[in-house]
């Protein structure tokens, strides 16, 4: 324990005790036509090796939803269970289905020790359009959003919105808005702030008060630009490149470090560089498993050593 301004604080962990890796950066993706669905097993494995300490539940069907056998599984890997995202239909009057389906994962969460649950807004369960919220649809986001949260904090369980390109929140506009109009913490996605204009470490900087949680990836400027014109898809533009080990792209890492910093930041970083592999999976010493060693070396040398709570 740390004492500051006289209370007494918990040490904040120091950064390699605090990363985690994404399922998807081994291509593990719920969108239809993604890739090839990577074993869980390899996954958990090479994440042990790299020396992560952590994982994020993934898509459906990737990890098994029996909580005695996700829990033998991620004991096998020494592996905690960080948290899981899923994308809501929230706009409507009724939300039965997400309730539903929040409260089957947060079961699922107070069995084997998931944290946070991270969700984007979107149009319907295929994400087939993208639009502008009206007053009373922000409204309704907004008052689903207070139920939502108000129940899973009963579980323990931290609510964090992620804007999200393919949603109804993924461009800067939409972004400030839902900075206005929601009460609730957000999950700092580097790049999909980047993908949506938006600078990830002055977010960081202005309200890293509200970030509960965070994915850390790298983006190609020129490709994120592509696809804010309308002249690429998520799915191309990731397949030619688009998400980077971190420090070889342009969403500023090492700023977004420093600045959550600033705020006493100490929960878990994600690393979370979407891959959408075909054909045969690369060998352990290529494709994620070598990004994710390039992303946790970066993580290590860029991160500020201060470990004691901000208040």
């Amino acid at each position: 324990m740390t004492q500051i301004r006289g209370q007494l604080v918990p040490a904040r962990r120091p950064v390699d005790e605090r990363l985690a890796g994404a399922p998807i950066s081994w291509g593990a993706c719920e969108v239809p036509g993604w890739g090839i669905m990577p074993a869980a097993e390899r996954v958990l494995a090479e994440m042990a090796e790299l020396g992560l300490r952590g994982t994020e539940l993934g898509a459906p069907g990737f990890l098994p939803r029996d909580p005695e056998t996700l829990d033998a599984l991620l004991a096998e890997h020494h592996l905690a269970l960080v948290g899981g995202f899923t994308a809501l239909v929230l706009h409507e009057p009724r939300i039965d289905a997400a309730l539903e389906e929040l409260r089957q994962t947060a079961r699922l969460f107070a069995s084997v020790g998931g944290e946070v649950i991270a969700f984007a807004v979107v149009s319907d369960r295929e994400w087939s359009s993208t639009r502008d919220l009206d007053a009373d649809e922000w409204r309704r986001v907004d008052h689903n959003v207070q139920e939502i949260k108000a129940e899973l904090a009963e579980a323990g369980i931290t609510l964090a919105l992620h804007p999200h390109w393919g949603t109804l929140i993924q461009t800067a506009e939409q972004i400030e808005h839902a900075l206005e109009a929601l009460d609730v913490g957000w999950c700092l996605d580097t790049g999909h702030l980047s993908l949506a204009g938006v600078d990830p470490s002055a977010f960081a900087r202005e309200h890293g008060d509200r970030v509960v949680h965070v994915h850390l990836k790298d983006v190609d400027a020129s490709l994120a630009a592509d696809l804010r014109a309308g002249t690429a898809t998520l799915l191309s533009a990731t397949r030619r490149g688009l998400f980077l080990p971190l420090g070889r792209g342009d969403a500023g890492i090492g700023a977004v470090l420093a600045a959550l910093d600033e705020h006493g930041y100490g929960r878990w970083l994600v690393l979370e560089q979407d891959t959408a592999i075909t054909g045969d999976e690369p060998a352990g010493d290529r494709g994620p498993m070598r990004d994710a060693k390039q992303s946790i070396a970066f993580v290590e040398n860029s991160a500020p050593r201060t470990q004691e709570v901000n208040l």
